[in-house]
């Protein structure tokens, strides 16, 4: 069963354009409103055009492995040359090698646009722009010249390598090794898991980043180096060899188009890799390429609950059935009237407009610490604050919406056909790679909190409680509604924030890990409807259809979801509470 996905480019574009300063004629990067709608017209036109249609063929098919070659869907090759061709992949990239040079903000917009057509096409590309970012901040200039170009034109494609069987989240226990070899490069050997796009024929070549130890380097995450290692070795007379092996395809809950490899190094010869950065130095180098996913990963999360919305609405505007007050016969009364389908339908809605802001809100920080005429310490500052709320509140929202968009279609939500139930299936992974939500939840509380300064956190906090009191005194009456539960939502995180510090001061690590979840939780629900109500305030008396959407799920968020605020910030009151006083009898750590 087909839907018609509608890009929300005028969504954006408002956003962009009202809320920061990234496009308008007085925009400090140049691009015009008609420049930026061009652009996200294109990347939401193929998204549409190309991708919602081979989406449910990529997930019947997926990826197989043939005669030691991961082979993907006709399908899916087609659509990356046509990706190519567009020039897509260098959108955000450095114009020295190949890119375009664009802002995050258009980038991530695009993303996500790609992403609701097609999660698990979207997926390798984002590995690929990642990688480009992590070596031209740390490789070599050899390696530049004889990597980024390809990378970029999309000869080359790129991977993450971080994961072994016995070393997940914790990288403490990475097993893989690199030995010296006389001419600068190291025999790495080992294998990783779960390595996406770690094998497939949809370009001439696969870059990996892996992380590995040196021979003698020191125990533990800080003896760790990153290595590049091709799957073939360029040469002045090709393409070498370099024995990098699939050793198996994982056969997943979802994303069956993305292939996921075992990959061996070193198995039937030596794999030579060459150094990224400084030795041991490698986990530094490598959360650049983590810090660009995560937010990428963000827009998953984003799309997730866009592709939900949207499928679902045309399902339950088709559907017909009368609910139990209604006296409209059953052949004239689509199921989009009941009010609990409603509540669903804009639950979901809600949840991807906010956050489709705090993307929109990292990504203009993102570009604002490569400016010359901002205080780029201010904008880190933001973005480190704002990546793993970004990362865990979006994920955590698209898996909530795939479930509601099944819930939606009732019996047929279970029926393969519908494709709804794809939605779900594709994007449960996403709370997991990239770190975590668990992982962001503890690097939120326990290291950003911990490091960014007092007056950091205060100004975001700060610009929450001026948009509320803007909201507050607005003549639209449901908005002023929304502000006073923002403005309350404010009050009861600002004291949440004083007794995390709290706990930081004393000690309490376990009253820190305990409420990591909620405390991440709480701050995203009140940035999110903070900045749906920072575009409601920039709408207009006109308004056009994204006018109404802003105001509309701003209102909802603030009823539906920052009640949630104040239930936290008791759980935050209690740190280790009941886990505290059950740990010995459950035998936990």
């Amino acid at each position: 069963m087909g839907w018609q996905y509608t890009p929300p480019v005028e969504d954006v574009l408002f956003y962009l354009e009202q809320c920061t300063d990234l496009i308008g004629e007085e925009s400090t990067n140049q691009i015009t409103h008609d420049l930026a709608r061009a652009i996200l017209t294109e990347a939401g036109r193929f998204a549409a055009d190309v991708l919602v249609p081979i989406n449910g063929e990529l997930d019947r098919i997926g990826a197989r492995q043939e005669n030691g070659c991961v082979i993907t869907s006709p399908a899916h090759k087609a659509a990356f040359d046509a990706f190519v061709k567009d020039g897509w992949i260098g959108l955000n990239l450095d114009p020295e090698w190949g890119g375009q040079g664009l802002p995050s903000a258009i980038y991530a917009a695009a993303l996500e646009f790609w992403h609701t057509g097609s999660l698990a096409f979207a997926m390798g590309n984002l590995l690929t722009v990642g990688a480009v970012e992590t070596i031209a901040r740390h490789g070599s200039e050899e390696i530049k010249e004889t990597y980024l170009p390809r990378l970029i034109s999309g000869e080359y494609s790129a991977t993450m390598a971080l994961t072994e069987p016995s070393a997940g989240s914790d990288l403490n226990t990475i097993k893989v090794k690199a030995v010296p070899l006389n001419d600068g490069s190291y025999a790495v050997s080992g294998s990783k898991i779960f390595i996406s796009y770690g094998d497939h024929d949809l370009t001439e070549n696969i870059i990996h980043l892996v992380l590995a130890r040196i021979s003698g380097a020191a125990d533990g995450s800080k003896g760790l180096s990153l290595f590049l290692v091709p799957k073939k070795i360029p040469t002045d007379d090709g393409l070498a060899t370099n024995h990098v092996t699939c050793v198996g395809i994982e056969e997943k809950l979802g994303l069956h188009g993305s292939p996921t490899c075992t990959l061996q190094f070193s198995d039937s010869g030596m794999s030579r890799g060459w150094l990224i950065g400084a030795p041991e130095k490698g986990l530094m180098a490598m959360f650049t390429m983590m810090n660009t996913a995560r937010m990428a990963v963000a827009t998953q999360g984003v799309a997730a609950s866009e592709w939900a919305y949207q499928q679902s609405l045309e399902f339950a505007s088709e559907r017909k059935q009368r609910h139990g007050e209604s006296p409209v016969a059953a052949t004239e009364s689509g199921i989009v009237g009941h009010p609990d389908v409603q509540n669903m339908l804009l639950s979901m809605r809600a949840l991807a407009s906010a956050g489709r802001c705090i993307i929109l809100e990292l990504a203009e920080a993102i570009d604002r610490t490569h400016s010359t005429d901002c205080d780029t310490a201010q904008a880190q500052a933001k973005v480190d604050l704002l990546t793993p709320v970004a990362k865990a509140f979006c994920t955590d929202s698209g898996i909530q919406s795939g479930s509601l968009g099944i819930q939606v279609h009732g019996g047929m939500g279970v029926i393969e056909h519908t494709g709804i139930s794809q939605v779900w299936r594709d994007a449960r992974v996403s709370t997991i790679y990239e770190g975590t939500n668990g992982i962001q939840a503890i690097d939120f509380v326990c290291r950003k909190l911990a490091i960014l300064s007092a007056e950091s956190v205060n100004r975001a906090v700060g610009e929450f409680a001026d948009i509320s009191h803007q909201l507050t005194g607005s003549r639209n009456a449901l908005m002023a509604d929304a502000g006073r539960l923002l403005s309350d939502a404010v009050t009861a995180l600002t004291r949440s924030l004083t007794v995390l510090a709290d706990y930081r001061v004393s000690r309490r690590k376990l009253a820190s890990l305990s409420i990591a979840t909620s405390a991440l939780r709480q701050f995203a629900l009140v940035a999110g409807c903070a900045y749906l109500g920072k575009a409601a305030l920039a709408t207009k008396s006109g308004l056009a259809p994204h006018h109404r959407r802003y105001r509309t799920d701003l209102c909802f968020f603030a009823n539906a979801f920052l009640s949630e605020v104040t239930a936290l910030e008791r759980v935050i009151a209690r740190g280790e509470g009941i886990l505290g006083q059950l740990k010995g009898d459950l035998k936990l750590a």
